[in-house]
């Protein structure tokens, strides 16, 4: 095991719960994949790592800090592996970041996101397939994603295609801060109107904060809220991808790529 060490990299949450049974449950089935190397986490969002030590007192490394750390151990074998869901901003953040350590280790490997071949939307599809309601013409299943401004973001967009392709017409994928929006959803909605029930779930590593707030949340602004407000019968599944084995097997997958 000396020598040899896993980076698992994440956005990051600020919920204890929601970190225990996404994030950590990744980082397990990892470290049981890799036996031979010592498992760290690191997490990519300032904000959410000032928060854990603010509130908490508790210090999360972000990559910079986890890879001098690495360094200083003597370890020279890194494999990093970032549980985002797509390429979007976050990884090429954290692979920036990873690229100026490449002199002081003897390996520096670097695995992708969730989505990021064109299988991988097809997999996700089939993994997410197993634990969704039966299809039924009067009920829809909207995903939310985060969305970004980065180009990446067209993978929300692959993703419901992926879905429509697998036979789940009725799956809609919107997100929080891209494209296709809550309007988007919306819209898809009205061109169905035999629909009357909406079941609301959260296609994000984690169910963190948009989760809990902007999908389900008692504000008059949450999805859910506008939702019913229009007269549809909703349900939320509040799950983060990470608590699906199937899910957290195409992490495990990715970094065996990348290593081989």
């Amino acid at each position: 095991m000396e020598g040899k060490a896993l980076l698992a990299v994440s956005f990051g949450t600020s919920y204890a719960d929601t970190l225990e049974k996404n994030i950590a449950a990744i980082e397990r089935d990892l470290a049981a994949a890799f036996p031979e190397r010592t498992l760290r986490r690191a997490f990519t969002s300032g904000m959410i790592l000032r928060r854990w030590k603010r509130e908490r007192g508790v210090e999360i490394d972000d990559v910079p800090t986890a890879l001098e750390r690495l360094a200083g151990e003597g370890y020279t074998d890194i494999l990093i592996q970032p549980t985002h869901v797509m390429n979007g901003e976050e990884y090429h953040k954290l692979a920036d970041q990873a690229e100026q350590f490449r002199g002081r280790f003897d390996k520096l490997t670097v695995g992708v996101p969730l989505l990021t071949a064109a299988e991988d939307y097809l997999d996700l599809g089939r993994a997410l397939m197993e634990i969704l309601p039966p299809r039924s013409e009067e009920r829809a299943v909207v995903y939310m994603g985060h969305g970004s401004e980065h180009q990446a973001n067209s993978a929300y967009a692959l993703m419901e295609y992926a879905f429509h392709d697998l036979g789940r017409s009725d799956v809609i994928v919107g997100t929080v801060e891209g494209y296709p929006n809550f309007d988007a959803v919306l819209r898809r909605l009205k061109e169905r109107p035999q629909v009357k029930e909406v079941e609301l779930r959260p296609l994000m590593t984690v169910a963190g904060d948009h989760a809990k707030n902007d999908l389900a949340g008692d504000e008059p602004d949450s999805w859910k809220n506008i939702l019913e407000g229009m007269g549809y019968q909703t349900s939320c599944v509040l799950t983060g991808l990470g608590e699906y084995p199937r899910v957290r097997a195409m992490f495990v997958e990715h970094a065996r790529q990348v290593q081989a």
